[in-house]
């Protein structure tokens, strides 16, 4: 029984490092694009990927790319789901 929960404690694990690196790239990829005038990655895309669990690695992106941080509903939208997923995380975890 313990061998189970560890194994899907190991792949949560991946799955969150995974849709982490996956929002952080999105937002480096969606600065570039702009940058070029080329097609842009969706806001929903952004906000589907920090909502899947990815919202650290979208909020770093942001930091680190400077991208999104004057728009109000990202300055307050990523951290909100990030909140969120903490509260999930700590209510499931009991």
């Amino acid at each position: 029984m313990k061998e189970f929960i560890f194994e899907n404690i190991r792949i949560f694990l991946i799955y969150l490092a995974a849709v982490n690196l996956l929002a952080f790239a999105l937002m480096g990829i969606d600065k570039r694009k702009a940058r070029r005038s080329a097609w842009r990655i969706p806001e929903r895309t952004l906000f589907l990927a920090a909502i899947l669990g990815g919202s650290l690695g979208a909020i770093a992106g942001m930091q680190i790319f400077r991208h999104k941080t004057k728009h109000w509903y990202f300055q307050l939208g990523m951290p909100a789901i990030f909140v969120a997923e903490l509260v999930a995380l700590v209510y499931f975890l009991k």
